[in-house]
């Protein structure tokens, strides 16, 4: 920087020339002050050879390096397809061998031997059921719908809820209850010795003969739920809700989460049956075990307040990916419900 002394003595010169300083005479009087032109050369020359270091090519390595990464890449999916395959392959020989142990033969007797062991069954089971899209999806759905039928009345679980997201099975309910007798009767002979059935669906007349109270015979009740009977249950009670409330019967603040859950408690605890002189029925209580026949457990639908104690199983989830019959309604599957409901520890929130 310029002195104190420095600027005087060329203000002093400035003053005694009265003219202007030429360039000259200022670059004359900067020089001793300015830096050394050798030093901003090696100053510019440094940060850029600091910048760019010198580095070797590597190509052979840098090859080397990313063959190496998809070679340990490739080895280690074939180990785990290896793996997955081989344990799909164990689970697929068990189910085989299970279909050939346990096969009922449509005999009741059999159906029942597989069950006397089991510390409980349930009283209320419940099935998930998907429509194929092939061209007899509806008769296969049908026919499965009759072998659990038959399956649930053998192993003496008086009833049984079939739900199918679309609800083809209500639009047939005639047909599926002669279906459904006809598989009985494969499996019981002569209509005596069958037990009574009644098919339900909600806002659907009921079909079928209750059993005789005199009489300590079997008996099976079908319930046929789809996507539609949860907000169907929830439109009525709500219209039931603001009828009261038009008429005066109930205040608009008695109208609480606590009246709406205590009211849908009532309605999913009432038994099934017909309603008085109009040959309707009400959802019934919720199920004790519930069955998914498919690859995942996926609920697809299914009314939530008639789950909250049910015990679920999904009886094709391991080696459906091998066999295909993840989907298929099986007798093992079928069995493998019961023993895992059996085994299962009802805390019930505690």
């Amino acid at each position: 920087m310029v002195s104190q002394r420095d600027r005087e003595i060329l203000r002093d010169e400035i003053h005694s020339r009265g003219a202007k300083l030429s360039a000259t005479d200022r670059e004359t009087l900067l020089k001793p002050y300015l830096p050394d032109p050798s030093d901003l050369s090696s100053s510019k020359r440094s940060p850029t050879s600091q910048r760019r270091p010198k580095t070797r090519k590597t190509p052979i390595r840098t090859f080397l390096k990313s063959q190496l990464h998809h070679l340990t890449y490739a080895l280690t999916h074939i180990i785990f397809g290896v793996i997955v395959r081989l344990l799909q392959a164990y689970h697929a020989v068990v189910e085989r061998v299970f279909a050939i142990v346990y096969h009922h033969h449509r005999t009741p007797e059999l159906i029942r031997k597989d069950v006397r062991g089991l510390k409980r069954v349930p009283q209320h089971l419940s099935i998930i059921l998907n429509l194929r899209t092939e061209d007899d999806a509806l008769t296969v759905l049908m026919d499965e719908v009759a072998e659990l039928a038959a399956w649930s009345a053998c192993a003496g679980i008086p009833q049984l809820s079939v739900y199918e997201k679309t609800g083809v099975l209500k639009s047939c309910i005639p047909a599926l209850h002669q279906i459904i007798t006809t598989k009985l009767a494969s499996y019981y002979g002569s209509p005596s010795q069958q037990p009574s059935l009644q098919l339900f669906a909600p806002h659907h007349p009921v079909h079928g003969t209750a059993p005789d109270p005199q009489f300590d015979s079997p008996s099976l009740t079908l319930l046929l739920l789809s996507s539609t009977d949860g907000r169907e249950t929830l439109v009525d009670l709500t219209k039931t809700l603001t009828e009261m409330s038009q008429n005066g019967k109930l205040s608009p603040a008695d109208i609480t989460p606590e009246l709406v859950d205590a009211e849908v408690s009532e309605i999913t605890s009432q038994p099934l049956q017909s309603d008085s002189g109009s040959g309707y029925c009400t959802i019934g209580p919720e199920p004790d075990l519930l069955l998914v026949f498919g690859p995942f457990l996926k609920l697809d639908g299914y009314p939530p307040w008639q789950l909250r104690l049910t015990e679920m199983y999904c009886t094709g989830d391991r080696s459906h990916a091998l066999t295909g019959y993840g989907e298929a309604v099986e007798y093992q599957g079928f069995m493998r419900g019961l023993w895992h409901y059996a085994g299962a520890q009802m805390r019930f929130g505690r």
